[in-house]
């Protein structure tokens, strides 16, 4: 009895946000804002997380990023830059 049915892993979750430090090597922290109604009194408010993010593309401050998730790359990082949406004036 073999079973062929192909096992998929689930997606990768993705965000966007703004690289807010650029001081460390090969990371930046990046700030994701999330606006989502609160569940009882339905008024919308705005939800804030940093993660740090495996960058090699050299990102700046200000720009706006969109991250993947990933495998762990180290103690804090989980996240690694997918592409640059716009850089910073």
């Amino acid at each position: 009895m073999s079973d062929a049915t192909p096992v998929t892993r689930p997606r990768r979750k993705v965000r966007d946000g703004v690289v807010v430090s650029d001081k460390m090597e090969k990371t930046v922290i990046v700030l994701v804002q999330i606006s989502k109604p609160h569940p009882l009194y339905k008024k919308v408010v705005r939800h804030s997380t940093r993660f740090k993010v495996h960058d090699d593309e050299s990102c700046g401050i200000g720009d706006r990023v969109r991250i993947i998730e990933t495998r762990p790359i180290s103690k804090e990082i989980r996240w690694r830059v997918a592409e640059v949406l716009e850089k910073a004036r």
